[in-house]
């Protein structure tokens, strides 16, 4: 092997090993009305902390990366399952913050299993993004029979109380969504290069830094009406939908602040648990 290439192996595997990994694995079960962990798997620089909770009968959990952040070539797995009749809503400890990526994709993935009978309530702290950033997540739910979801996913492109802009970058953004194995909601969202030129543009954010998608199912016309009605009180544009039994809001706002503010009205409406403590922090 000529010594350029050796060279480049050895770098390549030295970035490998000093990526960060972390999985968590929860699986939560109902008994005599309440919810309780039936398994718990950490590994690498996830964890998952149990606050006591006020929601009677749930089980709150909170999701703690200790790399204290995310960037290139890192990779992350999450996947929770719920057993007939568990509660569970769950938050990060904090924003969870993907730095630039010398070339590789911050790999992100999602898995909810939701049983007949079972309630999640996915409530992450928003996800900012830095200048140079390379993010793939995809987000996969399987519902079965008359599980109930509350999904809320924020991304703010830079630190916006710093000033900070996202000017280039890769954001792939993947939901799925099956209901007794039928796929019922499907998106992705890709923005790629010119993060900053996209985001101004009327038809994308309208110069907005900060979007977010909350999604609820079961869903109907009086969760739409919920939201409408508080329009005047949004602090961005706030768009909601209803279609073949589940809603969803889309949301865009001029920085992560203003987001916050309309997010927590929407899950404020649509759940009957409180907001979780650390988003009042």
């Amino acid at each position: 092997m000529p010594a350029s290439s050796s060279a480049a192996a050895l770098r390549d595997q030295i970035f490998a090993a000093n990526r960060a990994t972390g999985r968590i694995a929860l699986s939560v079960a109902a008994k005599h009305g309440l919810s309780r962990r039936a398994r718990v798997h950490e590994a690498g620089s996830l964890r998952v902390r149990f606050p006591n909770s006020h929601n009677e009968g749930a089980l709150d959990a909170v999701i703690v990366n200790t790399a204290g952040g995310m960037t290139g070539g890192d990779r992350f797995e999450l996947d929770f399952e719920l057993d007939a009749g568990a509660r569970l809503s769950v938050t990060t400890a904090a924003a969870e913050k993907i730095y630039r990526s010398l070339g590789p994709d911050t790999n992100v993935g999602v898995k909810l299993t939701i049983a007949d009978g079972a309630a999640l309530a996915w409530l992450p702290q928003e996800t900012i993004l830095f200048d140079q950033v390379r993010l793939r997540r995809t987000i996969d739910v399987e519902l079965v029979g008359d599980a109930q979801l509350l999904l809320a996913e924020a991304i703010v492109f830079g630190r916006t109380a710093m000033g900070e802009t996202l000017s280039f970058g890769h954001l792939f953004d993947r939901w799925r969504v099956r209901l007794d194995g039928t796929l019922i909601f499907a998106e992705t969202t890709r923005i790629d290069g010119g993060i900053a030129e996209q985001l101004a543009a009327r038809a994308t954010a309208a110069g907005g830094a900060a979007i977010a998608g909350i999604l609820k199912t079961p869903g109907d016309e009086t969760a739409v009406a919920a939201v409408n009605a508080m329009q005047q009180n949004f602090n961005g544009e706030v768009g909601a939908s209803a279609w073949n039994g589940l809603a969803l809001v889309r949301l865009v706002a001029r920085d992560g602040a203003a987001l916050r503010h309309d997010l927590a009205a929407i899950v404020s409406a649509w759940s009957n648990a409180p907001l979780p403590r650390l988003w009042l922090n």
